[in-house]
């Protein structure tokens, strides 16, 4: 029973998680990585309200107000809301696929310790002083005549960043291909799942230019390469095309997991199969697609042309279509359901006309002539939230609450989180529905202050008001979780009584090998069917035997810590262009370049077969604790 002990102590809890491969603690790393950023990002937007809150208020300076702006977009897009759907990714998606681990663990922790010390070196710019000041987009002509380092910030710590988010988009795409269970064909797989596999797949091709425009407008920075700089014969504009071309795909990178939590949650708590099965994945695979057909709709205004903007208003208003599918079948699955109240199933039900509203001021945008006049106002800045806030924040939460005993064994408060649906969902409508009437009162965005007179006051002062009652709402969720890991009150495998897929199928949390035996899938929702016919666990596809599992390792730690040190040295560099750079600059870069190249030597070198769990400690193990 060696290989099932469980370490005790703070100090063996800290070095487990600074060294596991397993997807389900990276899970719960990923969701306090993620959870810690989000509060940040919203403390950030709550400043951001509060200097709003009156005409020519001084609370914040014009410049401290770029930085908050700026700050907050690139945290909650980039190192809250993708860092939290990758919790689920990593909590759920082994486990529905019957798979006990993803493809490849090792990557799997690599990818989450370089978001988090992106995350961190980002985030560092507040301490140093020189913080980004060009908006989450970080266009070239504002951020080539950014002062300081602010932007050397944003490149060198996203670059970081989204190197991890590659590595786990391609490690989910070889999961789910390779690693599902006997008889979980593709049209056998939860949608979840299904949503993971097409965000990972627009990961992979969507990062990229990402990852080659952020080189671009670092190496203008720190060497002066003018790529954007117009004065020196580079385009300003191509930075837009190279950016949006991540930026809208990004979107639906985000948008899908949560349609697929969704998904998940309606289908239990209305007891019914979901409808339209069939549909909804070819309406997942449609929105994919159209999703790299109309980035350019940002850049209506940029002069590309009628053509251009013709052909891209059309995807735009196209890429409609599957949403529209998807909200239907949601609606005609609760139709004729036993729909059961819970708070997962309450952030699905303010989901739905939260979302459309989200949609139909999206379509509006497709229409050129008309996003002409409302570009750059409050009105985007209301889309917009309502897209992101109200699709992926209210899956997040909805998840939060869904997949928590799944996750740590225990239940949040219903109670609670009652008070918060209420609180975050009302300061959610009273932040930001005004926001589209000021935006069509000609409020532009990214601005610190406005004058009075008109008539800009009563909403910014309503806006500024919900999103006071948006924070009531997430402290009252923090002080949730922080009763329930108090409590710590144990829950069992299947603790909200239907679940259908067959992660409600073993214990909560599940034991660190997943499933003693892979499980045989015998159809869609295969728990349901077998509880349907009276057995409480799930049929297996093979005998009783030996487990193999891979070793726990800390390199990727020192990886993604060589090059948080790297990106010190290349920072300061003498050649830097904005100034000061240091003498310890280009050693510090050479050192952090040994550290992360000098571990990934040592784990090509390593030989490391990991361990066998016998099946004879798998016939004693009740299967609850985790290594």
């Amino acid at each position: 029973m060696s290989s099932i002990a469980v370490k005790k102590g703070f100090g063996a809890i800290l070095w487990e998680y600074l060294t596991t491969v397993d997807h389900k603690k990276i899970a719960h790393l990923y969701l306090m990585g993620g959870g810690f950023f989000f509060l940040v990002g919203g403390l950030e937007a709550l400043l951001i309200r509060i200097q709003l809150l009156k005409p020519q208020n001084t609370f914040l300076s014009e410049q401290t107000f770029n930085e908050m702006f700026t700050m907050h977009g690139t945290t909650m897009i980039f190192l809250a809301a993708m860092p939290l759907l990758f919790a689920f990714m990593n909590a759920v998606v082994p486990l529905q696929i019957g798979a006990r681990d993803v493809a490849f663990p090792f990557l799997n922790s690599l990818g989450f310790w370089l978001f988090f010390f992106g995350g961190v070196f980002l985030n560092l710019s507040w301490i140093f002083g020189s913080v980004p000041d060009a908006g989450w987009t970080s266009y070239a002509t504002l951020s080539l005549a950014s002062p300081g380092h602010g932007i050397d910030f944003y490149t060198l710590g996203l670059q970081i960043s989204g190197f991890g988010t590659l590595i786990s988009g391609i490690n989910f795409l070889v999961t789910i291909i390779n690693m599902r269970a006997p008889g979980m064909t593709f049209m056998r797989m939860p949608l979840f799942t299904w949503t993971t596999f097409i965000a990972s797949t627009l990961i992979l091709f969507a990062f990229p230019p990402l990852t080659v425009g952020i080189f671009f407008l670092m190496f203008d920075r720190l060497f002066g390469a003018n790529f954007f700089d117009v004065a020196m014969g580079g385009n300003a504009v191509i930075w837009e095309h190279v950016f949006w071309i991540f930026g809208h795909p990004e979107v639906y990178i985000l948008v899908l997991p949560a349609f697929g939590i969704f998904s998940e949650i309606i289908p239990t708590f209305s007891r019914k199969r979901l409808f339209g099965y069939s549909s909804m994945v070819f309406a997942t695979v449609l929105i994919g697609f159209l999703g790299f057909m109309v980035w350019a709709h940002h850049m209506f205004t940029t002069g590309l042309g009628n053509v251009a903007n013709a052909i891209f208003a059309v995807a735009t208003m196209a890429i409609a279509v599957p949403t529209g599918i998807k909200i239907f079948n949601w609606l005609l699955t609760m139709w004729g359901g036993s729909i059961k109240i819970s708070v997962p199933m309450l952030w699905s039900l303010g989901f739905i006309p939260t979302f459309v509203m989200g949609g139909v001021t999206g379509v509006m945008q497709g229409i050129a002539p008309l996003d002409y006049q409302l570009h750059d106002t409050y009105f985007i800045v209301a889309h917009f939230h309502y897209v992101i806030l109200g699709g992926v924040v209210f899956a997040i939460l909805a998840g939060l609450h869904f997949y928590w005993p799944k996750m740590w064994g225990t239940m949040l408060s219903e109670k609670i989180g009652y008070f918060t649906f209420v609180f975050f969902f009302i300061g959610f409508h009273l932040t930001f529905f005004i926001q589209h009437f000021l935006g069509l009162f000609g409020m532009p965005r990214r601005v610190a202050t406005y004058l009075p007179g008109q008539g800009l006051e009563l909403g910014n002062l309503i806006s500024s008001i919900g999103a006071f009652m948006m924070a009531v709402g997430a402290i009252s969720l923090v002080y949730n979780i922080i009763i329930t890991v108090v409590k710590n009150k144990k829950v069992g495998n299947d603790p909200w009584g239907d679940g259908r897929t067959i992660e409600w199928a073993i214990p909560s949390p599940p034991p660190f090998y997943n499933f003693k035996q892979t499980p045989l899938v015998r159809g869609l929702d295969t728990y349901w069917i077998e509880k349907t016919e009276g057995k409480k666990e799930l049929t297996p596809a093979e005998p009783l035997s030996d487990i193999h599992m891979p070793n726990n390792s800390f390199v990727p730690v020192v990886i993604s810590f060589g090059l948080f040190v790297a990106a010190f040295g290349a920072m300061y560099n003498p050649l830097n262009q904005v100034g000061d750079g240091k003498s310890w600059a280009l050693p510090m870069l050479i050192i952090g370049l040994l550290i992360t190249f000098g571990s990934m030597l040592f784990r090509s070198i390593k030989d490391d077969h990991g361990y066998h769990i016998h099946k004879e400690d798998l016939m004693d193990d009740e299967g609850g604790e985790s290594k």
